[in-house]
C-alpha cells in the first residue's frame, strides 16, 4: 500500500502543476505529506485503508477545484489534530499560522451533525460554520472536500450511522454547495446520499429511467455530430459534452405535481453542452442551434450570460425539438463559465488568487463573473446570529431562508433577486430595501396587478407600486411572508408603531 500511496501523492503534484506551476512548492508539500503520514501512523479507516489516504483524497478534491497550495496543505492535515497525534503547536512550528488557522477552522466546523436530541448543539455548530465561512471561505471548502470523500466511502460505515450522515449531506451540505455555485459537486453529493436516505425511491427511479436515458443518449449523439459540423463550418472551435441528468435531481423533478412521473415532461434527462472560447461565440452558437433545430414555443431561451444568477452561474439554455420531435435542452457557455458552473466559489477563489498575483483580466473578457456580492448571504447570516439567540428560529432561518430551493426574480430594471421558494412581492420589497416595505401600496408581477401574497416563480418581473407616504405594514403580511428579513422588519415596525 505504501507504494500506491506515494503514486497517489505524485498524482496530486501533477494535478497542481497543471494549473499552478508557479506557486507549486514540491518540497513544502512533501514535508506536509510526511507529517500527515507520521501523525496518522498505524491508523486505519473502516475500509481497511490507511487513514492518511483520506487526507490525500481530500487534498486531491481541493486540487480538482484548483485551490492554492496552503489550502491543499490544510486538506492534507485537516484531521491530524482531531484524529491524529499532532497538536496545533506542531502545525504552527512546521507550516506557519495560515495553514494552522485553516486546519483549526476545519476542526471547529467538523461537528455539524443532525441528531434529533441534540438540535441545539447542531445549530451552534452551524453558527460556527457560517462564522468560519465569513472569515475565510477556504475553511468550508476543505470541509466540503472532506465530506465528499467521506460520502464516497460511506458504504464502510456502520448501517445505523449511514442514514444520519447521508441525511445531513442532503439537508445541509448539498444545499450549501449549491449556494456556493458548485453545481457538479452538489449533484455528486446528492447522488451519493440518495440511496441511503430514500432507498426504495432510489431503486425505482434507477430502474425506470434506464430506457429513457438510452433513448435520450441516441438523440443527443445525432445532434452532437450535426452541430459540430455546423460550428466548424462557421470557424467556431467548440467542444460538445453530453450530460445525463443526475438521479436525485431526476427523482425530485419526477415527483413534482405537474410531472407526476411522466418522463416525456423531463426535457433535460439528457442534454448537450456546447463549450466555446468567447461570449460572442456563445451567441453565434445559439444561432446555429436554432438554424438546425426548432425552438420550443412558450419555453424559449434563458440567457444567464446577460443576466447571471446571483451565485455567479452563467450560461445560455435553449430548449429545442430534437430528431423525432422530442424536446431536449442545449446549454452554451465559455470554458471559464463552465469551470465556474462546476466549481462555483472555489473557481472564483482560484481566480481571485491569480488576479492578486498580477494575472491580467483576460478571464473577464472570456466571460467569468466575479461579483463581489456573491457571498452576501453569508454576511447576512453572521448578522442574524447577533440578533437571533433562539436555536429553533436560527435553524429555520438557515434551512428555509438560506439552504432552501431558490428562485430568481427580476426588478423592472433587470436587477436579479435571489429569494427562497414561496417568496411573495412583500418578501421581494424587503429584499430590495428594508425601508421599502413602509411604502408598499400594491404590486405588479409580469406587468399585471397581483395579490401581495402571490407566490413568485423564477423569471417573474416584480414591481412594487409605492404610496406617497410611509404607512404601518399590515400584520396580515406575517401570515404569508417567508424570508426572515421580511418577518423581522415587519414585526419590528409594528412594535415601534404600537409602543
Amino acid at each position: 500500500m505504501k507504494r500506491s500511496l506515494e503514486k497517489e501523492f505524485e498524482k496530486l503534484i501533477v494535478k497542481i502543476k497543471g494549473y499552478n506551476a508557479d506557486e507549486l512548492d514540491v518540497k513544502f508539500l512533501k514535508k506536509v505529506w510526511k507529517f500527515s503520514k507520521l501523525a496518522h501512523s498505524g491508523q486505519k479507516r473502516l475500509s481497511g485503508d490507511p487513514y492518511v489516504l483520506h487526507e490525500l483524497e481530500t487534498a486531491k478534491n481541493l486540487a480538482n477545484w484548483k485551490l492554492d497550495i496552503k489550502t491543499i496543505a490544510a486538506g492534507l492535515l485537516h484531521d491530524v489534530v482531531e484524529d491524529g497525534a499532532a497538536t496545533n503547536e506542531d502545525i504552527i512550528d512546521n507550516f506557519g499560522e495560515e495553514v494552522t488557522g485553516l486546519v483549526s477552522g476545519v476542526t471547529k466546523v467538523s461537528n455539524v451533525k443532525l441528531r434529533g436530541k441534540k438540535e441545539e448543539e447542531f445549530v451552534e455548530n452551524l453558527r460556527k460554520m457560517f462564522l468560519a465561512m465569513a472569515k475565510d471561505l477556504r475553511v468550508v471548502l476543505v470541509k466540503l472536500a472532506d465530506r465528499l470523500h467521506n460520502m464516497q466511502t460511506l458504504s464502510y460505515v456502520a448501517e445505523e450511522k449511514q442514514e444520519r450522515i447521508a441525511k445531513e449531506t442532503l439537508e445541509v451540505f448539498a444545499p450549501l454547495v449549491e449556494r456556493l455555485g458548485m453545481g457538479e459537486v452538489k449533484a455528486e453529493l446528492d447522488d451519493l446520499a440518495f440511496p441511503y436516505v430514500y432507498p426504495a425511491e432510489y431503486e425505482k427511479v434507477k430502474e425506470k429511467s434506464q430506457v429513457h436515458y438510452k433513448k435520450a443518449d441516441l438523440r443527443i449523439k445525432k445532434m452532437k455530430r450535426t452541430l459540430l459540423k455546423k460550428l466548424s463550418d462557421q470557424a467556431i472551435k467548440a467542444k460538445i459534452d453530453t450530460r445525463k441528468k443526475h438521479l436525485y435531481s431526476l427523482w425530485k423533478k419526477l415527483e413534482r405535481p405537474g410531472v407526476n412521473w411522466n418522463f416525456e415532461r423531463i426535457y433535460d434527462i439528457g442534454a448537450l453542452r456546447i463549450l466555446v472560447d468567447t461570449v460572442s461565440q456563445c451567441y453565434a452558437a445559439l444561432g446555429i442551434v436554432h438554424q438546425c433545430y426548432k425552438l420550443v414555443p412558450h419555453i424559449g431561451v434563458s440567457d444567464f450570460i446577460a443576466q447571471p444568477k446571483p451565485n455567479g452561474y452563467q450560461s445560455i439554455h435553449t430548449i429545442v425539438f430534437s430528431p423525432g420531435q422530442k424536446i431536449i435542452e442545449v446549454q452554451i457557455r465559455t470554458y471559464t463559465m463552465h469551470e465556474q458552473a462546476e466549481f462555483g466559489m472555489a473557481a472564483h477563489w482560484a481566480y481571485s488568487q491569480a488576479k492578486s498575483k498580477g494575472v491580467k483580466d483576460e478571464l473577464l473578457a472570456r466571460g467569468i463573473s466575479v461579483d463581489k456580492d456573491k457571498l452576501a448571504w453569508v454576511k447576512q447570516l453572521t448578522e442574524w446570529q447577533k440578533v437571533i439567540t433562539d436555536s429553533e428560529e436560527f435553524l429555520k432561518a438557515v434551512k428555509f431562508d438560506t439552504l432552501s430551493r431558490r428562485i430568481f426574480v427580476f426588478s423592472p430594471k433587470g436587477d436579479v433577486y435571489d429569494l427562497p421558494s414561496g417568496a411573495t412581492p412583500i418578501d421581494f420589497a424587503y429584499a430590495v430595501h428594508t425601508g421599502l416595505g413602509k411604502y408598499v401600496k400594491s404590486a405588479k408581477v409580469n406587468e399585471k396587478i397581483s395579490p401581495l401574497s402571490k407566490k413568485l416563480e423564477s423569471g417573474d418581473v416584480v414591481e412594487v407600486i409605492k404610496g406617497k407616504s410611509p404607512k404601518k405594514p399590515s400584520s396580515r403580511w406575517l401570515d404569508f411572508v417567508v424570508t426572515l428579513q421580511a418577518k423581522h422588519s415587519i414585526a419590528k415596525q409594528l412594535r415601534r408603531l404600537d409602543s
